[in-house]
């Protein structure tokens, strides 16, 4: 609760709150915002004619229509869903592995440490998007292959965090009791040492949570991971790519096509670096003292 309010009478802190708590409202009343066509595929956006020219906001399409005639404010709308649910998804599994192994690897040290380090520095070496965008297109279309694309090369940061503070803190005085008194390991490790030591990883967490939006919105654009016409803000952008420049002589012609679902990707992951910068200056072991003042 201390963290909260210190994170609340932040400016940066409250203003990245206000922001999530939006992104998650709407996210929350989507079918009533933007009701589904089909109720057994509500992702799916619908269409409204097959011109490749997007037309202009209007009252029965207040965000316009992309190229190929898709509701931009539809797949805005549920494309937030997919935004909490692939970055939840992505960011929870990956720090869940990369915590796991990183306090294993510490604690233990010697050849375990070795070899799962080793083994951390090899997925290290593929380029992050290069290597999911690969993988995601092997396993074929799909939010799954996506997600499961991103989880496999995204959780060593989190695993080099942890063990880095999980060193650190093995050695400390109390742990080295909990040692000699006979404490089970897997009772050191998640009663003495994580407790202390998870608090960067929340702040990585935070971070990490608009970055994936970002990466997944990549694949998104590329046509990689997700089905045609799936609600995803990358793939709104997508449709908006021989747009952009607009016309001769009217460059922000076709500003809707990308404005909006671009201020949801550039709001969503905003809000979630104004929360761990907030974070970071709140946890920061060489600020506290200095915040407390």
């Amino acid at each position: 609760m201390t963290v909260l309010k210190k994170l609340l009478k932040n400016p940066l802190g409250l203003t990245g709150t206000l922001l999530i708590l939006f992104f998650a409202v709407v996210a929350l009343l989507a079918p009533t915002l933007a009701p589904p066509k089909w109720a057994h595929q509500p992702y799916r956006i619908p269409r409204y004619g097959w011109s490749a020219e997007p037309k202009p906001p209007s009252t029965k399409h207040p965000f316009g229509l992309a190229s190929g005639q898709y509701d931009i404010f539809y797949g805005c709308v549920w494309g937030t869903r997919t935004a909490w649910f692939v970055s939840l998804v992505v960011v929870g599994l990956s720090a869940a592995i990369g915590v796991t192994l990183g306090s294993i690897s510490a604690f233990f040290g010697g050849w375990l440490d070795e070899l799962l380090m080793r083994i951390t520095d090899i997925f290290y070496a593929f380029p992050f998007l290069a290597a999911a965008m690969t993988l995601a297109s092997i396993l074929g279309y799909g939010v799954r292959s996506a997600i499961i694309a991103l989880v496999t090369f995204g959780w060593m940061g989190y695993a080099r965090l942890i063990r880095s503070e999980v060193l650190r803190i093995r050695e400390m005085d109390y742990v080295q009791a909990a040692r000699a008194l006979g404490v089970p390991v897997y009772r050191i490790i998640l009663r003495h040492v994580l407790p202390n030591a998870i608090w960067p990883v929340f702040v990585q967490i935070t971070m990490n949570m608009g970055s994936i939006v970002i990466t997944f919105a990549a694949l998104s654009f590329l046509g990689v991971g997700i089905p045609q016409g799936y609600a995803d803000w990358g793939q709104m952008i997508s449709y908006a790519r021989d747009w952009i420049i607009g016309l001769h002589g009217n460059p922000l012609a076709y500003w809707y096509t990308f404005i909006f679902p671009g201020g949801a990707i550039t709001l969503f992951c905003l809000a979630w670096n104004l929360v761990g910068d907030a974070l970071r200056d709140i946890l920061d072991p060489r600020l506290r003292g200095r915040i407390a003042v």
